[in-house]
């Protein structure tokens, strides 16, 4: 006889809710006034939705142990929603391990693209992979992601810029949907970089020609499921002009907008994502007053990224201001074979030593928020009843260990559940 209920987690310490009013996002004051709910339970149905959250008293009247299939006693732990990256480049081939010594000698980002490494030497090792290899290489990056508490995760192509090998890296990303657990957000990113041998002007027209038609295709044979569209609008890379057009066309196909800017020179890039509707803009080291002001108008997401500003020694980006502009913060990993980072509790950490963000903003920013950057606020990011049961257990009494204990979540997460099942269990942890 199956059970009632999948999983049960009972009297947890500290029950990190997150927001209890259906918002789609919090702002800076709504970020000081998480829900946090004291010796508590939570129960998620056999269809992987919670059904229920409240006091451990009420909750143990309402329910028989008897109907779940799991029960896990949650005393002296804290219950939290699954974290959300909201911004990763995980599919690829050929390392840039040696990249890192000639940046921390000085070289700056561009300096290791024009010689020919950064994007465009990934790109030639993601083109001669097999695409069984980049699925095995992906595969492992999603586990570590996942045991690092991330239940969801944006995931981008990109180190194509062919159209052959752009389908093959999302064709990656769609059977790691179809067969792990872990919730993937797809994006496809064939702008990038522009090929070697074309203009910005060439490969813009390659890809509203070429790529985004079969893009439009495959989807349509339900090959591959394809939710946004990136550009990286950038000085030497992507100028306005090219990137308007390209998320125009991809826009005009059905996808989110959802796209690099201001990384590295001021280019305008938060306000034409304002413009053009886009969900979010990433990184946003160099952006603009103006910019900010017209991200909050728009309600487009800012998604930062501190690891990036850290390894690439940038200004970080202006977090501060953005909230008190009423700016919707999100927070992503960038991983990357330039950024290896797959902890979105380390990015956390970053954002509040480094960014100046608190503690509650930044676990804001990396669930509730960070799922509004993905267009899955509705069902992700918070615990609520009717949203998806995705939770991680931290064996600490107060939730902000998880992001206090730099690197510490190797040892602090105990389980990690997606739909109510559980996906991760720390044996280490569960010896001692």
């Amino acid at each position: 006889m199956s059970c009632k209920f999948r999983l049960l987690l009972e009297n947890a310490e500290q029950l990190v809710v997150i927001c209890n009013k259906e918002e789609e996002f919090l702002l800076q004051e709504g970020m000081q006034r998480l829900v946090v709910l004291e010796k508590a339970s939570l129960v998620v149905g056999s269809d992987g939705f919670i059904k229920a959250i409240g006091p451990t008293d009420v909750i143990r009247a309402q329910f028989s142990l008897a109907e779940f299939e799991t029960v896990i006693d949650c005393t002296g732990k804290c219950v939290l929603p699954g974290f959300i990256d909201a911004h990763t480049h995980p599919v690829w081939a050929g390392d840039r391990v040696h990249e890192f010594a000639m940046k921390l000698a000085g070289a700056t980002y561009m300096d290791v693209h024009q010689a020919g490494g950064g994007i465009n030497f990934t790109v030639e090792h993601t083109e001669s992979a097999s695409e069984e290899e980049l699925f095995c290489s992906f595969k492992q990056r999603l586990e570590r992601m996942l045991r690092s508490g991330t239940t969801v995760v944006e995931c981008k192509s990109g180190y194509g810029l062919k159209l052959e090998t752009e389908l093959k890296m999302l064709r990656v990303i769609e059977r790691a949907q179809r067969e792990m657990d872990i919730g993937i957000s797809s994006t496809y990113c064939g702008a990038h970089s522009v090929p070697k041998g074309k203009s910005a002007k060439e490969a813009t027209d390659d890809i509203i020609e070429h790529h985004l038609p079969a893009l439009k295709q495959m989807a349509l044979n339900g090959e591959i499921h394809v939710d946004n569209i990136d550009v990286f609008c950038e000085k030497g890379v992507f100028d306005l002009e090219s990137t308007r057009r390209i998320l125009l066309a991809g826009k005009a196909i059905g996808l989110h907008l959802n796209f690099h800017g201001d990384e590295l020179n001021p280019m305008n890039s938060a306000e034409l994502g304002a413009e053009l509707g886009a969900l979010a803009v990433s990184h946003l080291e160099e952006i603009s007053d103006e910019g900010i002001s017209a991200l909050a108008a728009a309600k487009c997401s800012a998604i930062l990224l501190p690891t990036t500003a850290y390894i690439l020694r940038l200004r970080q980006p202006r977090a501060r201001d953005m909230l008190s502009a009423g700016v919707i913060v999100s927070l992503g990993s960038d991983f990357n074979p330039n950024a290896y980072c797959f902890s979105m509790p380390m990015v956390m950490h970053l954002a509040c030593v480094n960014m100046k963000m608190s503690l509650k903003e930044a676990l804001a920013a990396a669930t509730i928020n960070a799922a509004y950057s993905l267009g899955r606020s509705h069902t992700h990011g918070s615990l609520e009843v009717g949203k998806q049961g995705d939770v991680v257990i931290i064996n600490a009494p107060r939730w902000e260990h998880v992001i206090y204990q730099f690197g510490g979540h190797q040892e602090l997460i105990e389980y990690v559940a997606i739909k109510g099942k559980i996906v991760y269990k720390n044996e280490r942890i569960l010896d001692l």
